[in-house]
């Protein structure tokens, strides 16, 4: 029984129903003494009893507010609550502006910009420290590369060279995954595209100055000599595959090769022959050549110093070259032309353009990646905010949001900063629909938690202030 009652108990078992206010015998107490002894006798439950119970409450009240609070920042970042527009006002002119003041906030080498609406190009955007571009100029993209990629693996898939659900091992010949704990005959090209394949090479290239050998793609695939730092570099299986989504740039330079085995041509020729030139894309490629006719936007570190032209052995993965013209043709393929062409330019079919974009990676329970591409938001009709980014050092930053239901969307290429070009682009995303997109939230969540921190400090506190004064208070009663 709980004290409190059994202490009620016990004074209520003073009070008989007959009268105890009678004569007693000798040597006896009756009546109101008797009565008064006996109650002297009883305690309530100990003062420290007490205060123990008092500080648990606090701390329950404490540790709920806690909860509440972190629900709410997380709530109000997801949905955008405490962001506030980069752009004023809903025209156009205004984003616009905004995107130069930003620019101006810190260096930049080379910008290309274009807003598209309704499947057009509503206008474009330049910048350059040196050498001037244009739509025609090529940049390099860094890992937007890998959604390019992946159209050119679907295109094997549809035209039955490879099967999405077939280990890779039986299409592989010259190289093969190393033996580990795990099961590589689950590695499949579905698996790798959505970078759930179970890699763990957590690559990430560097790439190699002019003038020094490239390896060669088994031994880069075998341990990367350009891995970034803190990149194992080694691609093999070191998780379940089909598990858990795992970023694999290695992931990438394998179906490289598995273009290359299926298709018996050069990764680059291939992509030219069978993806850029039925799409227009008379700009693009992965193998650059310094002969090239074309203008290539010069490179540039952070400090404003011109950089070096960085090559890579891992071209799926990391080395497209393009323009923002050829990349607007891109992005229209994705869409039902003006004079109705068809989706997919009939390099893909439309279906195989939404497959693309099904969910096939979670994280945290957040749809986040298809075949080959980013799913950046949810849309209408069960559809995504699609497209890719970009960052590598020196800096090289790209990003695309493509709104396959709408045609509305943003494309920036940019050199000499690692991040203007993805935070332009998740800005926009806000500015356009009011939403938070997948990268604009990884932006907001330092701010994110330290508000939560914040927030807890002072929850603290309040507690601690109230329960001292609160005993103070119960003291001078």
């Amino acid at each position: 029984m709980p004290e409190s009652l059994n202490y009620f108990s016990r004074i209520k078992s003073l009070f008989p129903a007959q009268s105890s206010y009678l004569p007693a015998s000798d040597g006896q107490m009756t009546g109101k003494n008797a009565v008064h002894n006996q109650l002297s006798s009883v305690r309530p439950p100990p003062k420290e009893k007490l205060k123990m119970k008092k500080i648990l409450v606090y701390v329950a009240v404490a540790v709920l507010m806690t909860v509440v609070w972190a629900g709410f920042v997380l709530t109000g970042t997801v949905n955008g609550w405490f962001h506030a527009p980069m752009a004023k006002e809903t025209t156009s002119a205004s984003f616009r502006a905004a995107t130069e003041a930003e620019i101006k906030k810190q260096f930049v080498g080379n910008f290309a910009l274009a807003v598209m609406k309704d499947g057009v190009v509503e206008y474009e955007q330049f910048y350059s420290a040196g050498k001037p571009v244009d739509r025609n100029t090529v940049f390099q993209v860094s890992s937007l590369s890998k959604w390019i990629s992946a159209v050119g693996i679907m295109k094997l898939v549809e035209d039955g060279k490879l099967d999405l659900d077939v280990p890779v091992s039986r299409y592989l010949t010259r190289w093969q995954l190393p033996p580990s704990e795990f099961n590589n005959e689950e590695v499949t090209v579905r698996r790798l595209l959505s970078h759930t394949a179970g890699l763990t090479d957590g690559l990430g290239y560097s790439g190699f100055k002019g003038g020094v050998a490239l390896p060669s793609l088994e031994q880069s695939l075998t341990q990367a000599p350009d891995a970034d730092e803190g990149s194992s570099g080694a691609v093999q299986v070191g998780i379940q595959p089909g598990s858990t989504f795992k970023y694999s740039g290695g992931g990438y330079t394998l179906l490289q090769l598995l273009v290359e085995e299926v298709s018996h041509q050069s990764f680059a020729d291939y992509m030219t022959q069978s993806i850029f030139q039925p799409l227009g894309m008379m700009h693009s490629t992965y193998m650059w050549s310094d002969s090239s006719e074309h203008a290539l936007a010069e490179f540039y570190n952070q400090d404003g110093t011109t950089s070096e032209h960085y090559r890579y052995t891992s071209l799926a993965a990391t080395s497209f070259y393009t323009s923002l013209a050829d990349l607007e043709l891109f992005f229209q393929a994705h869409l039902l032309g003006k004079n109705q062409e068809p989706v997919g330019r009939n390099v893909l079919r439309p279906e195989t353009l939404k497959k693309m974009r099904e969910p096939h990676a979670q994280s945290m329970g957040v749809d986040m990646w298809g075949l080959g591409t980013v799913l950046f938001l949810p849309i209408d009709n069960n559809d995504f905010m699609i497209g890719h980014d970009g960052k590598s050092t020196p800096p090289i930053n790209t990003a695309i949001r493509l709104n396959p239901q709408t045609g509305d969307g943003i494309i920036v290429l940019e050199t000499g900063h690692p991040r203007i070009a993805t935070k332009l682009a998740s800005e926009w995303v806000f500015w356009h629909t009011g939403k938070v997109d997948l990268f604009l939230f990884q932006m907001l969540t330092g701010g994110m938690v330290n508000t939560i921190g914040i927030g807890w400090m002072v929850i603290v506190v309040l507690t601690i202030v109230f329960g001292l004064v609160n005993r103070r208070r119960m003291k001078n009663r």
